[in-house]
């Protein structure tokens, strides 16, 4: 299993605090390299309730593929402060999230989280956003579980996010080109596998 360190940037947002909500993950190596980036729509709650939701995917990725060392990053300054110890949890929606998430980190051989600007956190950020727009623009939401890797390997620099809920919509090929009707809610160098079907 792999056993060097990875990086998470992670965000969460909420349009109305309380109001539609995600998080947006972000994991790469120590040195850089995308592994993958992932996104969940929430329905409606706060934005600290989807920080930590962002948080506990990052740590459920990092424990479910053999990752013992983890780094984090949030621009969220009350979260960082309170896993740090910091600040206490005193919201009853917060808590069980907090102890979930000090659960997990002691299952890691070391982790450390840090608050970061906004500036700094832009791809996680965008993520959350985009999964909030494709919520209202209907799209079905993706799993938030990326395919692991391989056995032994972290997953390769650029590994792309994949989804297992079957996605459908109507294009036209013209010139040798497949023009889609609709948007696709895909991530920058994510795969798809095509199932065509022709219109009779």
């Amino acid at each position: 299993m792999p056993s060097h360190e990875i990086v998470a940037h992670v965000d969460g947002g909420s349009r109305g605090n309380p109001g539609p909500a995600a998080y947006g993950v972000t994991i790469k190596t120590a040195q850089g390299e995308r592994v993958t980036a992932f996104a969940k729509f929430l329905g409606r709650t706060t934005n600290n309730y989807a920080e930590y939701q962002g948080l506990l995917a990052a740590l459920e990725y990092a424990l479910r593929h053999g990752y013992p060392r983890l780094r984090v990053f949030t621009d969220s300054e009350l979260m960082a402060r309170q896993i740090s110890g910091r600040y206490k949890v005193r919201s009853l929606d917060l808590a069980p999230l907090f102890e979930k998430a000090r659960e997990l980190i002691a299952r890691l051989d070391a982790f450390s989280i840090q608050h970061v600007y906004r500036e700094h956190n832009r791809e996680a950020d965008r993520l959350a956003n985009k999964a909030m727009d494709d919520a209202e623009r209907g799209v079905v939401p993706r799993d938030v579980e990326p395919p692991p890797p391989p056995p032994g390997a972290a997953a390769p620099p650029g590994a792309a996010t994949c989804f297992t809920k079957p996605l459908c919509i109507s294009a036209t090929f013209q010139n040798g080109v497949l023009h889609p009707h609709t948007q696709l809610p895909l991530l920058d160098g994510e795969g798809l596998e095509l199932e065509i079907r022709q219109k009779k």
